[in-house]
């Protein structure tokens, strides 16, 4: 697969909703993940720890009510996308977030993924 149909593939999916599908086929095993600094999951490491992760969060929602995902803008080796998400959490807070998330593709296979918010 080329970057760009690996941007495109994870738009594919997050559309669908199926995150699993994500990892198994675009992630290296080792990928990592980075959130701003300060948040519970900071920097986190390869598939289990992104699998936990999943599952916390998760178990913080009352309620789902949407995502948005843009189309990808693809650059050598890094694409980017904004990701919106309108939830109520566990407190009863409704939250409408959005974020730019940047990639980094190595040989074939997405090897980071960073958030900004």
């Amino acid at each position: 697969m080329t970057n760009k149909e690996i941007a495109n593939r994870l738009v594919e999916l997050c559309k669908a909703g199926d995150y699993e599908t994500c990892y198994k086929e675009l992630y290296a095993q080792d990928a990592k993940s980075i959130e701003p600094r300060g948040d519970q999951w900071e920097i986190i490491q390869g598939m289990e720890a992104f699998a936990a992760k999943g599952k916390e969060w998760n178990a913080t929602i009352e309620e789902f009510y949407g995502s948005t995902i843009s189309e990808p803008v693809v650059a050598d080796d890094f694409f980017s996308l904004k990701m919106g998400m309108d939830y109520k959490n566990k407190e009863g807070q409704r939250i409408n977030h959005s974020e730019i998330c940047v990639y980094k593709i190595e040989n074939g296979k997405i090897v980071s993924e960073q958030f900004f918010y």
